[in-house]
């Protein structure tokens, strides 16, 4: 797992749109970058419907929240449009950048870990929380105001 202090791997991929997005496009900004295991299944719907109810929150803290697991984009695309979803998932099928962040789990799906970047593309903090999908904003939110008040 990669650790707090380093640089975060450089990546590259297509979000729900067909957008491309890496790296180098978040860099300036603080980033919730959560890797989920599968869309619509009941633990990452929860986690992805957290994230959302707490946009307005997040955003006005200064955080953009990207979601990657190893779906397709056609899956994200249907996974955002049917809970709404604002924010952007990367398709990661070949599982590169799912590999380079070490969060590779159980039959090849993404580890439920959510890293927080700072706007030079340092891990500020990495969150594991097993199986309580819905802790990630709580625990976002709570390390993001600690990183700030330094």
């Amino acid at each position: 797992m990669l650790t707090e202090g380093t640089n975060a791997p450089d990546f590259h991929g297509v979000d729900q749109q067909g957008r491309t997005i890496g790296l180098s496009d978040l860099k300036g900004k603080w980033v919730a970058l959560y890797f989920y295991p599968k869309d619509d299944t009941p633990g990452c719907t929860a986690e992805a419907c957290a994230f959302r109810d707490n946009m307005e929150s997040l955003t006005a803290l200064g955080l953009e929240v990207v979601g990657v697991s190893t779906q397709d984009a056609e899956s994200h695309d249907q996974f955002a449009k049917k809970h709404h979803l604002s924010f952007r998932l990367i398709a990661d099928p070949d599982k590169k950048i799912t590999t380079a962040f070490d969060s590779v789990g159980m039959f090849g799906m993404a580890k439920r870990v959510t890293f927080l970047l700072d706007p030079a593309g340092v891990i500020r903090d990495v969150y594991q929380s097993g199986t309580r999908p819905t802790s990630h904003v709580a625990h976002v939110q709570e390390a993001f105001g600690r990183l700030k008040a330094k």
